[in-house]
C-alpha cells in the first residue's frame, strides 16, 4: 500500500487562477504556477532570481504544447519568454526551484535534459523546444538526488493539472495485466483498452475500421482526421493501424471510435473470457 504524502498549495492572490505556491512535505524543493500575466508582477518573489527549471504550457489548438527550460535567474527568464513572439503559445509556468537555493548551473541543467526526455517518451505534449537540451555531467550522489527531486517534481506537476510526465499506461503486475484489458475483436479489427483515471485508453497497435457509418458521430470523425494528419493513425494492408496509446472520455466514445459508428461501450469492450465491461461493473 503507497504512503500518503502532503501538498500545501497557496493561493498567493487569493484565487484558484492567480499565482499557486505548492510544497511537498519532507522535500527542499519548491514549485509555483504563474500564470502569464502575473510574469511582470512577480518580481515580488525574491526566490525566484534563484536557479531553477521551468515549463511553458500552452496549445495551438490542436495541440498541447510545452517549453522546458533552466535558467540561473527564472524571473529574468520568463519576462524574456513574455516579450518573444516566437513564443507565443504559452499560458501558464510552472517553475520549480529550491528552498536551500542548493541548485547550481549543473543541477538545473541535468534537470532539463531529463524532464525533456521524459516527456518526450510519454509523448502527451507537443515539445516546442528547438533542440534536445545538453546533459551535464554530475556526480553520482548528485545524479541520485536529482532524480529523487525529479519524482517530486513530477507528483506537483501532475497535482498541478499537467500530466506531461505521466504514461498513459501504468506499470502493472502480470494479473493485472490480464484482467483489466478489455478487447472488441470482429473479423475486420482487433482492438484493445483499459479503463484509467482519465477515461478509456485505447493501446497502441490496435486496429480500427476504415468504413464509417452515418451514425458515427462528427467530433469522432475529425478526432480521426486530425489522428492520420498527425501519424497517430497509420493505413496498413488496407486498415487503419493506432500507431501510440489514444485516451478518449468513455468506453462508448473509444468504441465508436474503433468501429466508426454509434456503439455501447460498455457490451462491446469484453475480457479475453467474453465477460462485457458491463458486468465488471456490477
Amino acid at each position: 500500500m503507497a504512503l500518503g504524502k502532503t501538498i500545501s498549495l497557496y493561493l498567493i492572490e487569493g484565487e484558484a487562477n492567480g499565482r499557486i505556491m505548492s510544497e511537498l512535505s519532507n522535500w527542499t524543493g519548491k514549485a509555483y504556477k504563474i500564470p502569464r500575466k502575473y510574469i511582470k508582477g512577480s518580481s515580488d518573489r525574491e526566490e525566484l532570481t534563484q536557479p531553477g527549471v521551468y515549463i511553458l504550457f500552452g496549445s495551438d489548438g490542436d495541440n498541447n504544447l510545452a517549453y522546458i527550460g533552466e535558467s540561473e535567474n527564472i524571473y529574468k527568464r520568463l519576462c524574456q519568454h513574455n516579450e518573444d513572439a516566437k513564443k507565443d503559445f504559452w499560458n501558464d509556468a510552472i517553475v520549480f526551484i529550491s528552498k536551500d537555493n542548493k541548485l547550481n548551473k549543473a543541477h538545473i541543467k541535468y534537470l532539463e535534459h531529463r524532464l525533456y526526455s521524459i516527456a518526450k517518451e510519454v509523448d502527451r505534449y507537443k515539445l516546442t523546444n528547438n533542440s534536445t537540451p545538453t546533459k551535464s555531467n554530475i556526480s553520482e550522489s548528485d545524479e541520485a538526488d536529482m532524480e529523487e527531486y525529479i519524482k517530486k517534481l513530477k507528483l506537483l506537476v501532475d497535482t498541478l493539472g499537467y500530466k506531461i510526465f505521466e504514461a498513459t499506461r501504468k506499470e502493472k503486475t502480470p494479473k493485472e495485466s490480464k484482467s483489466l484489458v478489455f478487447y472488441i475483436r470482429t473479423k475486420d479489427v482487433n482492438a484493445e483498452g483499459e479503463q484509467t483515471s482519465e477515461g478509456f485508453l485505447i493501446h497502441k497497435d490496435s486496429e480500427i475500421l476504415k468504413e464509417t457509418k452515418p451514425s458515427f458521430p462528427r467530433s469522432l470523425a475529425i478526432l480521426r482526421e486530425k489522428y492520420i494528419a498527425t501519424g497517430s493513425i497509420i493505413e496498413n494492408n488496407n486498415k487503419l493501424i493506432i500507431t501510440r496509446d489514444i485516451i478518449l472520455s468513455s468506453p462508448s466514445y473509444a468504441a465508436a471510435f474503433i468501429l466508426g459508428r454509434s456503439a455501447n461501450g460498455l457490451t462491446e469492450w469484453k475480457l479475453l473470457d467474453k465477460t462485457p465491461l458491463k458486468s465488471t461493473l456490477e
